[in-house]
């Protein structure tokens, strides 16, 4: 269901920036990505420099989905001067590198995993899920995700898999064992099994260029319903800065 595009403030959220409630479920809401120029003027002051945008983001919402990890290891420094300028309860979600999910995908990778997992572990309370996103060729092999997730020491991570075969019982089960769940995301191709949503926690990627407030509120209602202990909850981004209006709304909801 699509309608006439929502109109909501950005102003900042109450002290402390806190995860939102719903009922049981604590809430951490943002976009995949934050340093973007094209938001100027949109979401972000027409005059903000680069190096004040994070500063102005972390004030209106208490999450945000890293994507640059994907293409590169990340740097410590770097991840020490975010975690500086944000609130204590906000919360970074990293996307892994894809050395390790595309390139060597998943096979011999001890290495670059512990790497990453040392690195990130600088932003301590800060850090988020780590988001695992795999290439539709990623075909199913359990034996290597079993591998794999033993090699995470307890770190909370969400699964992307874009190859139908992994979505099935085992695959589950495994992740649930481990404290990790699948990744739900919404696309228009397809639905999400009934399974997923039986994990412990959540972690949602909304994909649509835009919803609704009567979307919004589905989304909202479902993941209430659910028996997580919280739900990250991601809105992509597009160069109208939908994405904010839509994680704003999506916010302040009740």
């Amino acid at each position: 269901m699509r309608g006439a595009e929502p109109h909501v403030s950005f102003g900042c959220v109450e002290s402390g920036n806190g995860g939102h409630y719903t009922q049981r479920v604590r809430l951490y809401v943002g976009t995949s990505g934050f340093a973007y120029k094209e938001w100027k003027g949109k979401f972000y002051p027409e005059k903000i420099s680069p190096r004040e945008m994070l500063h102005f983001y972390s004030a209106r919402f208490n999450a945000v989905e890293i994507n640059s990890t994907f293409y590169r290891m990340p740097n410590r420094v770097l991840l020490e001067g975010w975690a500086a300028q944000v609130p204590e309860d906000f919360v970074f979600a990293l996307k892994a590198p894809r050395t390790i999910t595309h390139d060597k995908r998943l096979t011999d990778v001890e290495r670059e995993t512990e790497q990453f997992l040392t690195i990130t572990s600088v932003l301590g309370r800060k850090l988020g899920p780590v988001l695992f996103q795999f290439p539709a060729t990623f075909r199913y092999e359990f034996s290597r995700l079993e591998e794999f997730v033993g090699l995470l020491s307890g770190r909370r991570a969400a699964f992307e898999f874009r190859h139908g075969a992994w979505l099935n019982r085992e695959t589950f089960d495994l992740l649930r064992s481990r404290g990790c769940v699948f990744c739900i995301t919404d696309r228009e191709q397809g639905t999400t099994p009934d399974m997923i949503w039986k994990a412990g926690w959540g972690y949602l990627r909304l994909r649509q260029t835009y919803y609704c407030d009567l979307d919004l509120s589905a989304w909202r209602s479902k993941i209430a319903s659910q028996e997580w202990e919280s739900a990250y909850v991601f809105f992509k981004h597009e160069p109208e800065a939908l994405g904010p209006k839509m994680s704003a709304s999506f916010r302040q909801m009740r």
